[in-house]
C-alpha cells in the first residue's frame, strides 16, 4: 500500500498524507461526498473531482497488481520468468503494456508456430535467429534446412515456412514492436468511411460520410461515436487507414540485423507475414477501441455536465401547484399537489375540442385553482403544450390573483409514470395521473423529482446509447449522488428514491426511513434517525450533514453543520452571544475561528461552520427564472429568419446547444453561433435550464431544423449544419443530439505527410 500511495501521490500531484488519508477514508466506508465535505482536515481538502480520480485510479492500480500477480506466477509456472522480465512486470503502470508483456507466454490455441515447433522446427528457427547478426558467418538456409526434413516435413522449403513461422510469431509477440506501432497508428493514421453505391444518395442520416476521411487526432468524440454507429447498422464501411510501408519499414529496422541478401530476403517476408497475419488486426482493432474509450468518455463527461446543470435547475418552490399533461384528442390531464409534493386531486379537461369543451374546461381550471390555493401551474411542453398554455393565459387573465404558469420540459414523465417507483407511490392511479404529477413536481423541485427517473431517459445526453452502459451508469450514479448531497434533502419529505442518493444510506435503509417517518410522524431532531432499522452509527455519521429538519427542535439540524460539530457551533454562539435562534448575516465578522481549532476541527471546517449559521437552511440553487415564449409564436410555420425570442436551453453537445422556443421543436445553436468570439467548448458558453435569448437564422419546415443564433451582429451566417436529428431507426428523445455529421472544420481531410521514422522513434520514446 505504501507504494501505492506514493504512485498516486505522483501521479495525481498530491500530498502522501493526502493520498494515505483519503485512501484510508474510502477503506472505512466513507462516501466521496462525506469525505469532500466534512473531512477537509484529513485530506487537505480535496475536492470531489479529485477523490473520485483517485478512487479510480487506485481501483485501476490495485486491478493492475492483482493481474500482475497472476502473470508473474504463469509465467514463474512454466520456467521462463527471468529477473529482467519480472522488473518490467512489476514496473508497468497500463493493462496494455502488462498484457504485451505477457504476450509470447499466454497460454494460446494451436497456430503455425506451435504446430512447427511439435514438428521439431524450433533449434532450425533458433539457428536461423542466431544468424541474424551482421558479424554472423555465412549462413545456407537450404543446406540447414535439408537436415530437418522428416516424414512430417516433407522438404526443405517446408521446413523453411515452419522456421518462418516461428520467427514472425517471436516477432509479433514483441513487446516493444507493439507498442510502437500503436503509438504509429494513433499518431499517424486515418479514419475513412463509405457509403455502399447502392444506397442512393441523400437516402441515409449519414449522408456526408459517404466519402469521408480525417487523421485519427483530429476527429471529433461525436463524429467517431457517428462511424461506429453507421458500421454497426450496415450503412457505413468504417476503416482505420495509414502506411503500411512505414509500419514494416520501421519493424525491418528493428528485427534484420544480418547484411547476407538471402537471410535478409527471408526475414523481409517473415516480418511482412507477422505484421499483416499477425500484428495488424489486434493492434488496429485496439487502437479503434481506445479511441471509442476516448470518446466514450467525452460523451459521458458531456452527459454529467448537462444533468448537473439539470438537476441543480432552480426550483420554483414547494408551493400548492397544479400540473396539466396536455392532449388534443385525449384531453388534458390535471393533478394538483400541495406544497409538500402530495397528490391531491384528478381531472381530465377537453380544452381543444369545441366551444362548450372550452367554457367547461375553464370552470374547472378555475375552481380547481381557487379551491386548492394553487400558486404554481405547471404545462407539459409536449403535443398541444402552446395551445394548453395559451388556453390556460386566457382563464388566468379572469382571475384577481392568477397563479404563476411555467412551461415544464416533460421528457422522462412517461417513463416514469410506468416505473415500480411510481406505481408503489400510485398504484390505484392511471399512469398519465402519475405523468402529470411529477410534472408538477419538477417544477416545484426538479432534483427531488429527476432522481427518480433513469437519466439516459431525462433527454439530456450524447449519443448516449453507444457508450460503454457501464461506464455510463456509474458516472452518472456518481453525478446524482453530488448533487443530491451538494443541495441536502429535507428528511420530512424526502422519496426513498431521493435518500437512496444520500452519502450512507442504501435502498433498504432509505425504505426504512420513510415507513418510519409514515408510523411515528416527521422527525423532529437527526438523532431520532438512530432509532431507524439498520440505520447504525456509521450509516448516521455519513447521511447525518446531507439531511435537513425544517421546523426542528434544533435549528442546527436544518442546516449542513454535522452533528458531530454541535458542541463548537455552541461555544462559538455563546461566546458571541448568539442563541441558535438567531442565527444570520454578520456572525462571521464576529468570531475568530482561531480561537475553536483543535485536532479534529481546522480551519477549512470551520469556516464551512460559519458559512452555515449565517445562511441557515439556505438552498444553495440559484433563483428560479423562466423562459417567457411568444403567444403568436407556436409552430414552424410561424417562424421567419431575424425573429429574436427567449428559449430555454434543452441539450449542450460537442457541436453546439439546443434550445425550446415553444415550438414543439428545438432548434439548433451551432457552436459558431454561440458568441461573437471563437468558443471551443458550448459548456462555456450556455448551460442546461438556462434561459437565452436567441434570433432565428433559418427555417426548414419540411427536415424540421432550425437554426438560431446567439451572437449579437446581424450579419451571423447560417451556421454549418450539423444534424438535430436522431439517425436512421433510433428516435428515443434522448438522442436529441445525436450527430452523424462531421464539426465545422472537420470535413472530408487528407491524411497528413507521413512523419519519419526518426521522428516517430522520438514521440515513441517519449511516450
Amino acid at each position: 500500500m505504501a507504494d501505492l500511495t506514493a504512485i498516486l501521490a505522483d501521479e495525481l500531484n498530491l500530498s502522501h498524507r493526502a493520498v494515505a488519508a483519503a485512501l484510508a477514508l474510502f477503506q472505512e466506508g466513507a462516501t466521496v461526498p462525506f469525505i469532500a465535505r466534512y473531512r477537509k482536515e484529513r485530506t487537505e481538502a480535496m475536492d470531489e473531482v479529485q477523490l473520485r480520480t483517485l478512487q479510480e485510479r487506485h481501483q485501476y492500480l490495485t486491478e493492475l497488481g492483482d493481474r500482475k500477480t497472476t502473470i508473474l506466477k504463469s509465467i514463474a509456472d512454466q520456467g521462463k520468468l527471468t529477473d529482467s522480465l519480472r522488473a518490467e512486470i512489476n514496473a508497468c503502470t497500463q493493462k496494455t503494456d502488462l498484457e504485451d508483456l505477457y504476450l509470447p507466454y499466454r497460454p494460446k490455441r494451436r497456430t503455425r508456430a506451435t504446430l512447427a515447433k511439435e514438428k521439431g522446427l524450433a533449434p532450425l528457427a533458433e539457428a536461423i535467429a542466431a544468424a541474424n547478426q551482421p558479424q554472423a558467418a555465412p549462413f545456407n538456409l537450404s543446406q540447414a534446412a535439408q537436415s530437418y526434413v522428416t516424414e512430417q516435413v516433407p522438404d526443405p522449403e517446408t521446413a523453411l515456412q515452419g522456421a518462418a513461422d516461428i520467427l514472425a510469431e517471436a516477432v509479433a509477440e514483441r513487446a516493444d514492436l507493439r507498442a510502437w506501432v500503436r503509438a504509429y497508428l494513433l499518431d499517424s493514421s486515418s479514419f475513412r468511411s463509405r457509403i455502399d453505391a447502392k444506397i442512393p444518395e441523400g437516402s441515409t442520416q449519414y449522408e456526408l460520410y459517404r466519402q469521408y476521411e480525417i487523421s485519427i487526432g483530429k476527429i471529433a468524440p461525436h463524429n467517431l461515436l457517428a462511424l461506429l454507429r453507421g458500421q454497426r447498422e450496415e450503412i457505413l464501411t468504417v476503416d482505420l487507414v495509414f502506411d503500411p510501408a512505414t509500419v514494416l519499414q520501421y519493424l525491418e529496422a528493428q528485427v534484420i540485423r544480418t547484411r547476407q541478401g538471402d537471410l535478409r530476403r527471408f526475414y523481409q517476408t517473415l516480418v511482412q507475414d507477422a505484421f499483416n497475419r499477425l500484428m495488424k488486426v489486434s493492434l488496429v482493432n485496439g487502437v479503434i477501441a481506445e479511441k471509442k474509450a476516448w470518446a466514450d468518455e467525452a460523451s459521458i463527461q458531456t452527459f454529467e455536465s448537462n444533468l448537473r446543470d439539470l438537476l441543480l435547475a432552480p426550483p420554483a418552490g414547494m408551493k400548492a401547484t397544479l400540473a396539466l399533461d396536455p392532449g388534443f384528442r385525449t384531453g388534458c390531464k390535471l393533478a394538483v399537489v400541495d406544497e409538500t409534493g402530495q397528490f391531491l386531486h384528478y381531472e381530465a379537461i377537453f380544452p381543444h375540442q369545441g366551444a362548450g369543451q372550452r367554457e367547461k374546461a375553464a370552470k374547472t381550471l378555475a375552481r380547481l385553482i381557487q379551491t386548492h390555493g394553487v400558486a404554481l401551474i405547471a404545462i407539459g411542453n409536449g403535443t398541444a403544450g402552446r395551445e394548453t398554455d395559451a388556453f390556460v393565459a386566457e382563464v388566468l387573465a379572469t382571475l384577481p390573483q392568477p397563479p404563476i404558469k411555467v412551461m415544464v420540459n416533460e421528457a422522462g414523465a412517461s417513463v416514469y409514470s410506468a416505473s415500480e417507483g411510481a406505481i408503489a407511490e400510485f398504484p390505484h392511479l392511471d399512469v398519465t395521473v402519475r405523468g402529470a404529477i411529477s410534472i408538477g413536481r419538477r417544477l416545484q423541485d426538479p432534483l427531488a423529482e429527476l432522481v427518480k427517473i433513469d437519466p439516459k431517459s431525462i433527454g439530456v445526453g450524447q449519443y448516449q446509447h453507444d457508450v460503454d452502459q457501464k461506464r455510463l451508469k456509474q458516472k452518472l450514479a456518481e453525478t446524482v449522488e453530488s448533487c443530491v448531497n451538494y443541495v441536502g434533502v429535507d428528511l420530512n419529505t424526502a422519496s426513498a428514491a431521493l435518500l437512496t442518493y444520500v452519502s450512507g444510506i442504501s435502498p433498504a435503509i432509505a425504505n426504512n426511513i420513510v415507513a418510519y417517518r409514515n408510523q411515528n410522524g416527521a422527525f423532529r431532531d437527526r438523532k431520532t434517525l438512530l432509532k431507524v432499522p439498520k440505520l447504525g452509527p456509521k450509516a448516521f455519521e455519513q447521511a447525518a450533514g446531507f439531511l435537513r429538519i425544517r421546523n426542528g427542535d434544533n435549528p442546527l439540524d436544518n442546516t449542513a453543520v454535522h452533528p458531530e460539530s454541535y458542541g463548537v457551533v455552541e461555544r462559538i454562539l455563546q461566546d458571541v452571544g448568539v442563541t441558535p435562534q438567531a442565527l444570520g448575516a454578520g456572525l462571521g465578522q464576529r468570531v475568530d475561528i482561531r480561537r475553536y481549532i483543535t485536532d479534529t476541527v481546522g480551519e477549512p471546517t470551520l469556516r464551512d461552520i460559519l458559512q452555515e449559521l449565517e445562511k441557515p437552511g439556505r438552498d444553495p440553487r440559484a433563483q428560479f427564472v423562466t423562459a417567457q415564449f411568444r403567444d403568436d409564436i407556436q409552430t414552424l410555420a410561424d417562424l421567419k429568419p431575424g425573429l429574436t425570442l427567449e428559449g430555454v436551453v434543452t441539450n449542450v453537445a460537442n457541436f453546439g446547444a439546443f434550445v425550446d422556443i415553444g415550438v414543439h421543436q428545438d432548434g439548433l445553436v451551432h457552436i459558431s453561433q454561440l458568441a461573437d468570439r471563437f468558443v471551443k467548448d458550448p459548456k462555456d458558453i450556455v448551460k442546461v435550464g438556462q434561459v437565452v435569448t436567441v434570433r432565428v437564422l433559418e427555417v426548414d419546415e419540411k427536415l424540421k431544423r432550425i437554426g438560431l443564433s446567439m451572437r449579437s451582429g446581424e450579419e451571423s451566417a447560417p451556421p454549418r449544419r450539423d444534424d438535430q436529428k436522431p439517425v436512421r431507426g433510433d428516435h428515443r428523445p434522448s438522442e436529441r443530439s445525436a450527430d452523424p455529421r462531421p464539426r465545422q472544420g472537420q470535413g472530408t481531410s487528407q491524411p497528413s505527410a507521413q512523419p519519419s521514422l526518426k521522428d516517430l522513434q522520438a514521440k515513441f520514446n517519449r511516450r
